[in-house]
Order: structure tokens, then sequence, then C-alpha cells
């Protein structure tokens, strides 16, 4: 059963744009992205949008409709009314390239500083032997398909761009999580999450949880535990006096 939906889509570009009216039809069981690219092939060709699998996997249909972080191609039109008008604009912490696509190039500039994942020297590939209850933690951030909703959502970047250069959001603190937990990663990565990426700017608001399509306890389970790391690492008075006494300098002083 069909019925005629009214749609309000963003249209413009870097230097301004503005809301655009179409009425559509909507077939049963048909979700926003559908009707986007009905919109696309009836009535504007020109239409910029970006997609790929149409299946929750990619990530790349991310976009606002009717204000709240979604992906298009997993928001079923059962979500609204069919006397509801349905608003999709792009995602706002990111610049605009054309109608709904943005420039999330700021992503991948993140993702490229982190350091790769840094195994013990003398384990060769092949040789590595882990129990599941060793990765169990790490494993649930790798279900992230990169759609970059709690980077959007995220006040710190969403709200302050000139905190881009040292923040970088909750994907990538999730990432470092991720490889901090690992149990043959080597590198000792909370100074870089601290100091490097920004992991004190995050105030634990949850609204990247909220957001994830995947339901990634990105706050609970990657950002509290990495705070935490970083609190023992610094402030606790144990440590302090453990690393001193461990430190070449220290044992130069002793004699």
């Amino acid at each position: 059963m069909s019925y005629e939906a009214t749609f309000k889509v963003w249209r413009g570009n870097a230097d301004g744009g503005a809301f655009q009216d179409y009425t559509v039809a909507v077939n049963e069981g048909e979700v926003v992205l559908d009707i986007i690219h009905r919109i696309q092939a009836t009535q504007a060709g020109d239409l910029a949008v970006r997609w790929n699998c149409k299946a929750g996997k990619c990530g790349s249909c991310s976009a606002e409709v009717n204000g709240r972080p979604r992906l298009m191609c997993m928001t079923r039109m059962s979500t609204f009314t069919e006397q509801e008008t349905v608003t999709v604009n792009p995602i706002r912490t990111f610049p605009i390239i054309k109608d709904l696509v943005t420039d999330v190039s700021y992503n991948y500039e993140k993702a490229a500083q982190i350091q790769a994942f840094t195994p013990p020297a003398d384990v060769k590939p092949g040789e590595f032997r882990m129990q599941q209850v060793d990765v169990e933690r790490s494993q649930e951030f790798r279900k992230c398909i990169e759609c970059y909703l709690c980077q959007n959502v995220c006040h710190v970047i969403r709200d302050h761009e000139e905190n881009k250069p040292k923040f970088a959001g909750p994907r990538f603190l999730m990432r470092i999580a991720e490889l901090e937990m690992h149990p043959y990663d080597t590198a000792d990565r909370r100074k870089l999450a601290q100091e490097d990426f920004g992991l004190g700017f995050c105030n634990i608001t949850k609204c990247c949880t909220e957001v994830c399509p995947e339901n990634i306890h990105i706050t609970d389970n990657a950002l509290i535990p990495m705070k935490e790391r970083v609190v023992d690492t610094k402030y606790d008075p144990l440590g302090f006096l453990w690393r001193k006494f461990k430190s070449p300098d220290s044992k130069r002083s002793r004699g």
C-alpha cells in the first residue's frame, strides 16, 4: 500500500543552500534511502547523495533525518506517520560538498595518525596465540562501520571547529582503546590518547553511543576505560614511585 509523503531535502553546497520540498510516493517496506533515490530518479537528477551497500554495513549514507543522525538505509519509512514531513539534511560536523554529501576527510587524517598495531618483535606471523577471553573487550569495537555518526554528534568538534586539530573524536579514541586492550599490542597508547588525541576533552555524555547503528558501547567500554588507564598512569602515587624506581636515571642516581 503506497501513499504520498512530503520530504524536505537540503540542497546546496559549501557556499550555502536551503531545504527544498518534494512530494513523492512511498511504498510499503521502504527506507528513507529508497525515497531519496526516487526523488533523484524522478524529480532531482542532480541530487548528490553518498551510499554503497544499502544494508547498514558500509556507513556511507549517514544523514540527519528529522534532526536525528541516522543511516538512511536503515531508517524505515514506517518510523514516520503518513502525514509527517520528513526532513533530510547532511551531517553537520563536516564541510558540505554538495547536497547530502559532506567532506569527511578529517576522519581519514585522524586514522592515519594512529600508530598501527605493534606486535612483539620476537613473535613471527603465524605464532600468535590468544584465548578468546583475551580479545573479547576489544572485539566489540571492530564492529564499527565508520559511518561517523558518533563523530557528527560529538559536541567537542561539532560546536568547536578549533578543536579538530587536537581531538580525534570517539571513533578514533575507540580505535586507540581497541589497540591498547589487545593482548599482543606492545605500544603504550595512554599518553598518545591523552596528549595527542585529546581524550581529556571527552566529558562522557554518551551521545556517541546513542547514535551508533552497531550498538557499540563506545563510552562505557572504550572511552571511560581509557580515561581510567590514563589516570592510573599519570596520577596513581604508587605507580609514580614504581616508575621512578625503575627509570634509568633513578638507577644511576643510586650509584
